[in-house]
């Protein structure tokens, strides 16, 4: 069975997100070991060939990319500052990704590939022309296996063909609140008047934190309306797998063919400073959650955050499934940001509160 730790109120909270396509048709046990949870990140673009850099592709188990890249660095003796990544990836999992690290034009690449440490290890090497920054990559590929299945496997197979056509409610997953909500609370404690956290990552993890829960406790209403998946008048329409968006006084065929297409998404708040750039219905919604969380939003306003949004939609590209005996494989791909328990969530009953699984 999934594995759940007793839960805190805080962890309660950054839970509430009722699924969309109806009740999870299965139980199982996740992450029994690492390699049931394999993560590759997609680039999406090659290595320049050329430059003042080289790209690392990396392969790591039981370490975080943070401590990852410091290793880097002392070998490559260069400030960790000075080492790129596009995303962050799970710790107890499988998973390969890019860094980047500043590397004399003249010199040989090839020391990089003898660059390993506990839990981790160079696959290749390229040159390339910068730095990487964080969201340059397009998304990650994903490879999970669920242990001692049980349920309804027909009812299963259903729900996958219908996470395959219609996507998944794109929830910020627990993680992204801390272990038992921590970074939530702290979120809490910070806009209700208590001292900001003293280190500048504890700030940003409990900023993040505070927008999360706003962003899901938006798309928790959408879902429980039946409009997550939907443009409502007004809507801030986000374009398939960019950052940009528009906004739809009116929703016209042409409109409702490219959401139905997933070309196009909802979306909903990442709170900051700033007017949301939705109206009407979609504003209406917006307004009545948000309204319950001043402290919040003043906290995120006041720290000068910008508004932003996201969708609230998500593709599970390339879904693929394989049964055998009491196991099921998944394989997918999601777009940077997107959190694999997301999918899990519609699946596998309290897959919400096992050991969670992202890649941003």
């Amino acid at each position: 069975m999934t594995t759940v730790a007793p839960i805190t109120a805080a962890a309660a909270e950054s839970m509430d997100a009722p699924t969309a396509h109806g009740p999870p048709p299965v139980r199982g046990r996740l992450r029994s070991v690492p390699a049931d949870f394999v993560v590759n990140e997609v680039l999406g673009f090659e290595p320049d060939g050329a430059g003042a850099h080289v790209l690392l592709v990396v392969e790591k188990c039981g370490a975080n990319t943070g401590w990852v890249a410091s290793q880097l660095a002392r070998l490559a003796r260069v400030p960790v500052r000075d080492v790129g990544t596009s995303g962050l990836k799970d710790r107890n999992a499988v998973t390969t990704q890019a860094f980047t690290l500043p590397w004399p034009v003249a010199a040989p690449i090839d020391a990089c590939l003898a660059y390993a440490g506990d839990g981790w290890r160079v696959l290749r090497a390229a040159r390339h022309g910068r730095k990487l920054r964080a969201g340059s990559h397009r998304g990650n590929r994903f490879a999970l296996r669920v242990r001692d299945l049980q349920g309804d496997r027909d009812a299963l197979v259903a729900r996958l063909g219908t996470i395959r056509d219609r996507g998944v409610p794109d929830y910020f997953g627990p993680q992204r609140f801390g272990r038992d909500g921590g970074n939530l609370v702290r979120a809490r404690a910070w806009a209700g008047g208590g001292d900001a956290p003293r280190e500048r990552s504890a700030r940003g993890f409990a900023l993040s934190a505070a927008r999360s829960v706003l962003f899901n406790a938006v798309l928790a209403e959408r879902v429980r309306r039946g409009d997550w998946d939907r443009l409502l008048r007004g809507e801030a329409v986000m374009l398939d797998g960019r950052r940009s968006f528009f906004r739809a006084d009116d929703i016209d065929a042409t409109l409702v063919h490219r959401c139905e297409t997933m070309d196009v998404h909802p979306s909903g708040p990442l709170w900051g400073r700033g007017d949301s750039p939705a109206q009407g219905d979609a504003l209406e919604v917006e307004r009545a959650v948000t309204a319950a969380e001043p402290q919040l939003c003043a906290l995120l306003a006041g720290e000068g955050l910008e508004h932003e949004r996201r969708a609230l939609r998500l593709p599970v590209r390339d879904l693929n499934w394989s049964l055998d005996g009491d196991e099921l494989t998944l394989e997918f791909e999601l777009t940077r940001g997107a959190f694999a328990t997301a999918v899990l969530h519609e699946i596998v009953q309290d897959a919400w509160a096992a050991p969670e699984g992202a890649s941003d």
